[in-house]
């Protein structure tokens, strides 16, 4: 069997994705006929159907889903392989870092200011943005929040703290020094679902993803936001109230790189995130600690 296409890839996805082979055509930009055609060749070509095809609809086989998975994970790969190639032949390289503005625990301008081995560009996300930037070659190294998806990943965690929960400062609840989650349940999170007494780490993922737009939304009682208590010291506003959480885990902010890398830039800038998290734990003793390192890139 020959090797598959990523021009074969692309349409199976477009196929997969949709079930239906009009609207995968019109996001392909081509006619319907040539990408039939197209996916009944890779039929043949690999030997399985991959689609059920009959009047009313089109569903996906177990070796279409098998596939579908895959190919997802091939594209991007290669997707990523070309930006970095793109970013590698730049005439001035720099150091792309992917972060969440606003919860970097005050390291960054440190890190910025210490760092001379090439320019620094941010690339800002929202929660649980910063993996994927490195997965797909938009970043080089990230600053995350952990918990995320470790797959070949390295990283080594800079700063540790308490997580606690913001809420509108005439909530009841904020005249009591600690909150349990039971006191939580049912109430809005930025995520779009609600608090569970069970669930004590929710979805980082969020519906609203601008600081101010949270402060704004807990300030007239719409969601509680969970957060790194470090985030609610560098924003102190009188309308909110940040009150301990005891059963949540401790949020952790980590320096991140694909395992994969040799970059002596990122290197670089691991070493010096390291630098900066010593350096500022013995001039402020009560700030938030640094945990040991496992590893060097």
């Amino acid at each position: 069997m020959s090797e598959l296409e990523t021009r074969q890839l692309r349409y199976f996805v477009a196929v997969a994705e949709e079930l239906h082979f009009g609207r995968a055509a019109g996001r392909l930009d081509m006619a319907q006929p040539p990408l039939s055609k197209a996916i009944r060749d890779l039929e043949r070509q690999l030997g399985v159907p991959l689609l059920i095809r009959t009047t009313r609809q089109v569903t996906l086989t177990p070796a279409g889903e098998a596939l579908l998975a895959d190919a997802r994970v091939a594209l991007d790969a290669v997707a990523a392989a070309a930006r970095r190639a793109r970013r590698a032949g730049q005439a001035e390289p720099t150091l792309r870092v992917a972060l969440k503005a606003d919860y970097d625990a005050g390291l960054l301008p440190l890190i910025v200011d210490a760092y001379d081995t090439l320019p620094i560009e941010l690339v800002l996300g929202g929660p649980g943005q910063q993996v994927p930037a490195l997965r797909d070659g938009r970043a080089d190294v990230a600053l995350a929040l952990a918990p995320f998806d470790d797959r070949d990943m390295d990283s080594e965690p800079l700063v540790t703290g308490a997580r606690v929960v913001a809420l509108p400062a005439a909530d009841p609840l904020a005249a009591r020094t600690t909150i349990r989650l039971a006191d939580l349940t049912g109430r809005k999170l930025p995520n779009g679902a609600r608090a569970e007494t069970g669930n004590v780490l929710p979805p980082p993922v969020a519906l609203v993803k601008d600081v101010s737009q949270l402060f704004s939304l807990v300030e007239i009682g719409s969601i509680v936001w969970f957060l790194p208590d470090w985030v609610a010291e560098r924003f102190p506003r009188p309308n909110i109230a940040y009150r301990e959480v005891p059963e949540l885990p401790p949020a952790t902010l980590e320096v991140v790189w694909l395992a994969e890398s040799r970059s002596p830039a990122v290197a670089s800038f691991v070493r010096v995130a390291r630098q900066v998290v010593s350096t500022r734990a013995d001039q402020e003793p009560h700030a938030p600690a640094a945990r040991s390192a496992p590893g060097r890139p």
